[in-house]
């Protein structure tokens, strides 16, 4: 028994006469996963037998759609191209699998006769139709805060949010083992991307976004860049129950936003705190636009300038205070990592220019400044 692809749509009222059944895939609401064919029994039939496609039968397929001819709980023919065919019992079995790759032949072959109709002995044959479309706009939302593992700040707790996509992606393990001993004629999305598989999605999502922000090395303010690969991440954690026992894969991850709760902000501030004042050049910046601020404020003091002034004092003292801080710090560094002493071209003094004096820490012309450019040493 084989598929035959017509030639044309247009074929002849004579040879259509000759088609014992014509079989459709009816008109159904997008929710529909699943759908058994509509047979329409030809003017050549003139004692057609249900359950049974009769030899020369045509068999429709939609944009969008797979079909599979069911024999007796067996799929002895296949084809995801669009397109009208003809049933030919006499011929060998034909598998058009179009985009669905050669995958789709192992499957059948795996699946064997697992698809029973139970109570049934006489023939039964069934065509069913799989919708394989993407589906979008499947929204997913932590309910509680979940754990992840961020590169630079450590485990921190996050909500999130977003939406994720998802086809069918082999029909034939779909039809298997959904549709099984109960021959329903129709099975809708719902039915089966029920609260199992999405509380599945949900609690996988977490684990895929902190395995792609180490392998990728980045933060969680950047995971909305990285929808592609939370996609391939959560098809290869789900595919033991979506992929091989459903033949449904996520498309696409959109990242809504990730949020983290106040505890972990409160945690994410200090650290970033700390990452700024060890490091003397940018403590230098921010001293420096809190002094051009400070002046703007003593300026405008209500007590008088001279009051506002004292409290610029105080505050030159504190940041002198934190200055001789990241001076510690940088001197450590450069004391782990010594500088080699100038050569004797270095030392010298240029013609017509002036002597340059060198900083007694690590030996770098410090240009008469009061503190090493390079290490932080005061020097005067």
């Amino acid at each position: 028994m084989g598929l035959i692809k017509a030639l044309t749509s247009s074929t002849s009222s004579a040879l259509g006469d000759q088609f014992k059944e014509f079989v459709t895939c009816p008109s159904v609401d997008k929710n529909v996963l699943i759908v058994r064919g509509t047979v329409s029994h030809g003017e050549g039939n003139k004692n057609p037998s249900e359950g049974v496609i009769t030899n020369g039968s045509r068999i429709t397929v939609p944009q969008g759609w797979a079909m599979m001819l069911v024999d007796n709980g067996k799929v002895v023919e296949f084809s995801s191209e669009p397109g009208e065919y003809t049933y030919d019992n006499s011929s060998e079995p034909s598998i058009f699998y179009g985009g669905l790759g050669k995958g789709i032949l192992d499957t059948i072959k795996t699946i064997g006769s697992r698809i029973t109709y139970g109570g049934q002995t006489a023939r039964d044959q069934r065509v069913y139709y799989v919708n394989l479309l993407n589906v979008l706009g499947n929204k997913f939302g932590s309910p509680q805060p979940k754990k992840i593992t961020d590169e630079k700040y450590g485990i921190i707790e996050v909500t999130f949010f977003g939406e994720y996509a998802y086809k069918v992606d082999d029909p034939v393990a779909l039809v298997g083992n959904v549709i099984g001993a109960n021959a329903k004629d129709q099975v809708t999305f719902d039915e089966v991307m029920g609260s199992q598989l999405k509380n599945e999605f949900v609690e996988q999502i977490t684990k895929a976004i902190t395995e792609v922000m180490r392998l990728k090395k980045v933060s969680f303010g950047d995971m909305g860049m990285y929808g592609s690969d939370i996609s391939d991440k959560m098809n290869e954690i789900l595919s033991p129950t979506w992929k091989e026992k459903y033949g449904i894969i996520v498309t696409d991850v959109a990242m809504g936003d990730i949020n983290v709760t106040d505890e972990s902000l409160a945690r994410i501030n200090k650290i970033d705190d700390a990452t700024i004042f060890s490091d003397a050049k940018l403590q230098s910046g921010l001293l420096a636009n809190a002094s051009a601020e400070a002046l703007k404020a003593a300026a405008s003091n209500e007590n008088g300038a001279m009051m506002g002034f004292a409290g610029l004092n105080m505050a030159n003292n504190a940041g002198a205070g934190m200055m001789g801080v990241a001076n510690q710090n940088a001197q450590a560094q450069a004391q782990a990592n010594p500088t080699p002493a100038p050569t004797a071209s270095e030392a010298a003094p240029t013609t017509g220019g002036t002597v340059p004096n060198f900083c007694p820490n690590c030996g770098k012309p410090t240009n008469g400044a009061n503190f090493c450019a390079n290490c932080g040493q005061k020097l005067n």
